[in-house]
């Protein structure tokens, strides 16, 4: 796993190094979308990367290999891969990861891959732009998953370590804006047909917002295309709500060793908070769906 994470950091300096110089030649380097804009904090690689061994780049197209086998059988099976997002030491190999297996399997109306926006991240929205944009010249459909972001505490320790400006936008409001202008900006593309979303939030206004939007361009309820995410056990007044209205709801279920399992749901809490705040709201609404069901039951019973 150590040897696998260093892999990955050393891949994402390669790419930013190469995004600072266009001239930086990474020989295994694959046909790609954009992965990084000028605003990307590219002063996470100071100086040029020593260029991968020949056991790097084995390991590198192995893992490729990989990938390519999981999304087969999620092709096969129509089940759709959501790669994650992780630090930003390491999300650039994600991000070339995701591409190298859109360009495989999203050729079809309904994309296989989806890859994750962090929108706290003040370079998210222009770096999904670029992406969609060389993705609808060559063809090839993209499927994203939208999250506000899950490493507020570690961005920020690590710029002020380096001195620099955050990557992370100035304030939860400028977050919501980010997050809420990519969801739109989605959604329009669902309705052109050029992509898939799944919207991964908590936040009862955004989900209002993006189902209003959705409304007005009138996306089919039906279509799978447009998705909306909550973890079970968090904001469930939202997924009825939403549910209700006709749209697909995916409830996340982490699982996993204890130690492991604990930290990401802390993640999740700090990507969302305020989300407390929305617990008298989600009783009212699962109290009033309660109620909905007896009545169904009392109904059918007569």
């Amino acid at each position: 796993m150590d040897h696998l994470y260093e892999l990955v950091e050393r891949i994402s300096d390669l790419l930013r190094w190469q995004q600072k110089n266009p001239t930086f030649r990474l020989p295994w380097r694959t046909s790609s979308f954009p992965i990084l804009s000028n605003s990307s904090p590219l002063y996470l690689t100071p100086h040029p990367p020593v260029p991968l061994t020949e056991t790097e780049e084995l390991d590198l197209q192995l893992a490729l290999q990989r990938l390519s086998s999981i999304c087969k059988r999620c092709e096969e099976s129509n089940i759709p891969l959501l790669i994650d997002a992780e630090y930003l030491t390491v999300q650039p190999a994600i991000d070339y990861f995701t591409y190298f297996a859109a360009l495989q399997f999203n050729r079809g109306d309904q994309p296989i891959v989806y890859g994750t926006f962090q929108t706290y991240l003040r370079d998210s929205e222009q770096r999904m732009a670029n992406g969609f944009q060389a993705a609808e010249e060559a063809g090839v459909s993209l499927g994203v998953k939208l999250v506000r972001g899950a490493y507020l505490t570690r961005e920020t320790k690590l710029a002020l370590s380096l001195d620099v400006p955050s990557p992370i936008h100035g304030s939860i409001h400028e977050t919501h804006e980010c997050f809420n202008s990519c969801a739109s900006f989605m959604l329009e593309k669902v309705k052109k047909g050029h992509g898939a979303v799944v919207l991964a939030t908590h936040n009862l206004e955004s989900g209002r917002i993006a189902a209003e939007k959705a409304e007005e361009l009138r996306i089919g309820k039906h279509d799978r295309k447009l998705q909306f995410a909550q973890l079970m056990g968090m904001a469930d007044g939202l997924s009825l709500g939403l549910r209700n209205a006709g749209f697909y709801v995916s409830k996340y279920l982490p699982f996993g060793p204890v130690e492991q399992v604990l930290p990401y749901l802390l993640r999740r809490a700090e990507e969302n908070r305020g989300f407390v705040s929305t617990s008298s709201i989600d009783r009212q609404l699962l109290r009033k769906e309660l109620l909905r069901r007896l009545a169904t039951i009392v109904v059918g019973r007569t």
